[in-house]
């Protein structure tokens, strides 16, 4: 197996891209997307979140960002580190959210396993550390 980290942040980097210029819109064009997410794309979110399940397609995409937009005011993602095994991304990062409701501040280790089809986003799977926090943090005023 060939491992490149190198050519994983291209597809890093326009993913996270994508992402923050939905969240900055008005959420309408879907196929803005498209740019990053495969029409066939499933991101599995952990079954304790706010935004839990499996979200399919474009508009499954639009609507788990649109979930995010409502829980959190601010989303950052620093220190990012991938490594790339044929269309498969093993990421890690530090992964800090604030809180639309509480305005709390939440920083952690975050990490992803993201396939990529045609260099699209066809299956991801995040990994939170401590999603106890998230939910705790999200609803008590600090």
């Amino acid at each position: 197996m060939n491992c490149d980290c190198t050519n994983a942040m291209p597809l890093l980097e326009r993913m996270f891209e994508v992402e923050l210029d939905f969240l900055g819109s008005d959420g309408r064009d879907v196929q803005s997307l498209a740019r990053a997410f495969h029409a066939d794309v499933v991101v599995h979110e952990p079954a304790s979140l706010p935004y839990a399940g499996d979200w399919k397609g474009l508009e499954g995409i639009a609507a788990l960002l649109g979930r995010m937009r409502d829980a959190w005011s601010d989303m950052a993602v620093e220190d990012m580190t991938a490594a790339r095994v044929e269309d498969t991304v093993f990421m890690s990062c530090c992964l800090t959210l604030t809180s639309r409701a509480t305005g709390a501040v939440i920083r952690q280790p975050f990490a992803e396993v993201l396939h990529f089809k045609d260099g699209l986003l066809l299956d991801g799977t995040p990994f939170y550390y401590d999603t106890a926090e998230i939910i705790m943090q999200s609803s008590v005023r600090s």
